[in-house]
């Protein structure tokens, strides 16, 4: 088995804001996705550490951007959970603001990688998130989690339905076939992340 590039990642700090992020230097990739689409078991998986990121079954503990050192000056940085969350309005007003403005302005900032259920068509967020990264000229890889629920032939189908999206709305996306349970997909995905990572920002 090929030895795992992101084996390091060590929890750094948790921001509520961009500006208490770490200095804008290096280079780093951001995780997305919906409060229940498999985030941080997908972190923990890409990273071989059991609890890395917390997991949880109250869908929406990731509430501030945390940020795991890979080594000097590349980073991982998970984003608050969409969706279930309950949270006051404010919060979550507070979270859409604080993640366009790291995701416009953070020049270490080289890609995104999207954390989408397979078993569910995308979502309004999905969307918005692809849309955005086409907008700034942002790379984005999606991961399509949770294979282990579903057939091979019905997850291919997922994933071409996925591709067909990505192209017909020119967003600058790739997507793969992911299960952290059964490790589909982990060795591809570790890959996509360290291509983000050495990606130049334009």
């Amino acid at each position: 088995m090929p030895s795992n590039p992101l084996q390091g990642a060590r929890f750094a700090l948790a921001a509520h804001s961009p500006e208490q992020l770490p200095p804008d230097a290096g280079a780093e990739v951001a995780f997305a996705g919906r409060s229940n689409a498999g985030k941080s078991s997908a972190l923990n998986a890409l990273t071989g550490q059991r609890a890395l990121a917390r997991t949880s079954k109250t869908p929406g503990r990731t509430q501030q951007m945390v940020v795991f050192e890979l080594g000097p000056e590349r980073r991982l940085v998970d984003l608050p959970g969409y969706g279930y969350a309950k949270v006051p309005q404010a919060l979550r007003e507070h979270w859409r603001q604080a993640i366009d403005a790291y995701l416009r302005q953070r020049r270490a900032l080289r890609g995104l990688v999207l954390i989408v259920d397979i078993r569910h068509p995308l979502k309004d967020f999905d969307r918005q998130m692809l849309a955005f990264c086409a907008d700034v000229g942002l790379a984005c890889h999606c991961l399509l989690t949770k294979a282990d629920k579903l057939s091979r032939a019905q997850a291919q189908a997922a994933l071409r339905a996925l591709e067909r999206a990505i192209a017909d709305e020119g967003w600058p996306a790739s997507a793969q076939v992911f299960s952290a349970h059964d490790a589909t997909g982990v060795e591809a995905a570790r890959a996509a992340v360290m291509r983000l990572l050495e990606t130049p920002r334009r």
